[in-house]
């Protein structure tokens, strides 16, 4: 099996005593953070290395790390081969500082997008306009009802109902 299925059906599993699951996301999200708090400090040097290395490097169980790259992969410049990722894959933690505290900001975490260690990278407007950006993103705009006597929308000149609302 492996490792990202492995994480996933360890992390994810509906089977699981809640108390426990509750727990483990509770110490991934710690482990995460200090993480995050690391790369983020030189934000534009590229960690590589083994699942397994990186998991010795931020002294985090091996599960921890998988987790953690799988959370990455979106940010990162070049996505790393999560779905058949082993402890020897050669992976990388080059990010894209702007896509990373988006997707932050989208994924809700505020633990993450309000680490301190932003404050080097983004000044406060910079920050304020990405976080504007995410949540517009996702803003569902709905256009204006087109009622059967209104000019068509195509620009014909006719009304709705005798052009593109015919039939329908």
């Amino acid at each position: 099996m492996a490792l990202l299925e492995q994480w996933r059906s360890k992390a994810y599993d509906e089977t699981a005593n809640k108390a426990d699951l509750q727990r483990l996301w509770q110490v991934y999200f710690q482990e995460e953070r200090d993480i995050y708090a690391e790369l983020l400090k030189n934000p534009d040097e590229v960690v590589e290395g083994t699942v397994k290395e990186l998991s010795e490097k931020y002294g985090v169980p091996l599960m921890t790390m998988v987790g953690f790259l799988d959370g990455i992969n979106d940010s990162l410049v070049n996505q790393n081969p999560i779905e058949e990722m082993e402890e020897d894959t050669r992976v990388n933690l080059g990010f894209d500082k702007e896509l990373l505290y988006k997707n932050m900001v989208g994924a809700g975490a505020d633990w993450l997008y309000n680490l301190e260690e932003w404050n080097e990278i983004f000044d406060e407007a910079k920050r304020k306009e990405l976080y504007k950006e995410q949540k517009s993103s996702t803003t569902i705009v709905k256009g204006d009802k087109v009622y059967p006597n209104d000019p068509c929308p195509c620009g014909s000149g006719k009304k709705y109902k005798k052009c593109c609302g015919k039939n329908k």
